[in-house]
């Protein structure tokens, strides 16, 4: 299992936590001290519940599950995508569409919408349709790409959730409860812990910090999906092969992008009771997330003495 020293953490910054105005009182056992209006992580804590999110994470790779890894603030985009890759596991790092998880029937027609669009660019269909519908179907390739390419090998729900800022990503947080996927997630000192099964307390702002903890998930992963291959007592956790086809990728679709359609991802009408609809964070679902703020990077290895400031988040 991956391994992380406490100096290690320190120089990510992962002990620097918001300013005392802005945290959730229940991080309260997370907390080591205060330092010029700073909570202050306590690593202790973060190395032991670090730990344990790491075997889990470990464990349910083995098992044939994956991990869907989720962060769409501008600092944790790339490493998500990354390490999520480096680890052969889906990921979201630009939007969280309401009903990815709670709708995902609708999610895999547009993934074989996405392949099959794919497959046709690469075989050189689109340079023997009409200009019109050749830059229509390039447009919704596009787009299919931005938003869900990093799940295209997806063909069912995932075993868990690695999340980075779950205060963020309180819809993606919300609709795996609702479908009982276990939640690993960074614990910022304002974050309602109740709402993550496998809390990380660290700074979920700084880049360093986002880097080191999606490496060693990615690490975990990796290392339950070793595991799971020298059993070989499991099936492939992502075929390479094209999504089912069928309805999920059906000629008339990409007929009727070609005509001007459009698709979106709403639900069906019986489906619309799945979508989330909980407000579990305090926060307005129907709202954009709040706005992103600077993260902690300290420049030493050592917790701030009372006389250095820590930089304000």
């Amino acid at each position: 299992m991956p391994s992380v020293s406490m100096r290690q953490l320190l120089e990510a910054g992962v002990h620097f936590g918001h300013q005392t105005r802005r945290w959730n009182p229940k991080m309260r056992p997370f907390i080591f001290a205060e330092r010029n209006g700073i909570h202050i992580i306590d690593l202790a804590q973060t190395v032991r519940r670090l730990d344990a999110a790491l075997e889990f994470a470990t464990d349910i790779v083995a098992s044939g599950e994956t991990i869907l890894f989720v962060g769409t603030k501008k600092q944790a985009q790339e490493p998500i995508a990354e390490e999520a890759m480096r680890a052969e596991m889906p990921y979201v790092n630009q939007r969280w569409l309401g009903g990815m998880l709670t709708n995902f029937t609708t999610i895999k027609k547009r993934l074989g919408l996405l392949e099959q669009l794919e497959a046709r660019q690469q075989n050189g269909e689109f340079d023997r349709l009409s200009k019109k519908e050749a830059s229509r179907l390039t447009d919704e390739l596009t787009r299919l790409q931005r938003i869900l390419g990093g799940m295209r090998r997806m063909r069912r729900l995932p075993g868990a959730l690695f999340v980075i800022d779950p205060h963020r990503e309180h819809i993606a947080v919300t609709e795996a409860r609702k479908l009982e996927i276990p939640v690993i997630g960074t614990g910022d000192t304002n974050v309602n812990p109740d709402f993550l099964d496998y809390i990380i307390p660290a700074n979920d702002d700084a880049i360093r910090a986002i880097r080191l903890l999606c490496r060693l998930v990615a690490d975990a992963a990796a290392e339950g999906f070793g595991q799971r291959s020298a059993r070989a007592a499991a099936e492939p956790m992502m075929d390479s092969g094209a999504v089912n086809q069928g309805e999920e990728a059906s000629d008339e679709m990409v007929a009727a992008v070609a005509a001007g359609g459009t698709f979106t991802f709403e639900p069906e009408p019986d489906e619309e009771e799945l979508l989330p609809g909980a407000d579990l964070f305090g926060v307005d679902l129907t709202e954009g997330p709040e706005a992103e703020t600077p993260g902690a990077d300290p420049s030493a290895a050592e917790l701030p003495a009372d006389e250095t400031e820590a930089p304000a988040r």
